[in-house]
């Protein structure tokens, strides 16, 4: 009969966690990667330009994300969070919450950068594109209205501006740049949250 071996067995586990826990931070500094250049390069930026951003190999990426497709939706998904989880975070930490609703809709405008290519890469999967789009307004819609509904409390903005009708406001300013750089929406969106501020707050 063999004997057992406890602590092998906990070597093994422990090995096991850390190889999980390396997949994970390489995954999420793979998306961090690829988010920036989606947004300097468009989601038909070239792979190995992701993967020197990233430090990796090009096969690391692969393995992570086997088709572009799989990383422009893994992109998507982590950003509508980072801007999920920005909005109370930002709450806590600007000094107003207008301030926090300005910073919080430029994280907004560098999410649409990339989002505005994920229809083309995912030409053939409608139905994927539609969910993505109802788990994006399911998760920044509420964030959105949150930042509104505290800035009108303090007086910082005119209220009843819905968050719906402000997020596609400023979607469709960015949708209108395209190649044009004699076109600016940062400078619009700013001058459209402008527009929102009380005249005392101004």
């Amino acid at each position: 009969m063999g004997c057992a071996c406890p602590a092998a067995s906990v070597t093994r586990g422990a090995s096991a966690r850390s190889t999980r826990a390396d997949a994970v931070r390489n995954r999420q500094v793979l998306l961090d990667a690829a988010a920036e250049v989606f947004v300097a390069s468009g989601v038909d930026a070239p792979i190995r330009e992701i993967a020197a951003k990233a430090g990796f190999g090009m096969g690391t990426v692969y393995r992570h994300f086997p088709t572009r497709a799989d990383l422009v939706v893994a992109v998507y998904r982590h950003q509508v969070e980072a801007c999920a989880e920005a909005g109370p975070a930002l709450l806590a930490a600007a000094g107003s919450p207008f301030t926090a609703l300005h910073r919080w809709v430029g994280l907004f405008v560098d999410f649409l950068v990339t989002k505005h290519g994920l229809a083309h890469a995912m030409r053939s999967d409608s139905g994927g594109f539609e969910a993505l789009h109802a788990y994006f307004l399911d998760r920044l819609v509420p964030v959105c209205e949150e930042l509104l509904d505290r800035a009108a409390d303090a007086g910082q903005i005119e209220p009843g501006t819905q968050a719906y009708e402000l997020m596609r406001g400023i979607g469709n300013l960015c949708a209108g740049q395209g190649d044009d750089p004699r076109y600016d929406p940062r400078r619009l969106v700013g001058l459209l949250l402008q527009g929102l501020r009380q005249p005392k707050s101004a």
